[in-house]
């Protein structure tokens, strides 16, 4: 009688090899178009005239009031004798 003697099977596992899936990086939106900040141009203005205190002079002591002068005491741009009718230093006083 013959003996068949089997050989063993090697069984080698196969792997599949498929791709990795693209990998994908988002990409953040650009930033807005900005203007640069440009200041507005400046403007030399010239200083205001103010009489010096010899050019001051009140007709009235009306015309002190409008300017928001009174009362005036002696010494004081604008004081004048005729504005002070009690002669008390204190010109254009309230009544």
């Amino acid at each position: 009688m013959t003996t068949t003697v089997a050989r063993p099977t090697v069984v080698v596992p196969t792997t599949t090899v498929t791709s990795a899936p693209p990998i994908i990086t988002p990409v953040a939106p650009p930033p807005p178009a900005t203007t640069p900040y440009v200041p507005p141009p400046t403007v030399d203005l010239p200083e205001p005239e103010v009489p010096s205190p010899a050019d001051v002079y009140y007709d009235s002591c009306e015309a002190a009031r409008r300017a928001g002068a009174a009362p005036l005491h002696r010494g004081e741009p604008g004081y004048g004798s005729h504005l002070d009718r009690d002669g008390d230093g204190v010109a254009c006083e309230r009544r």
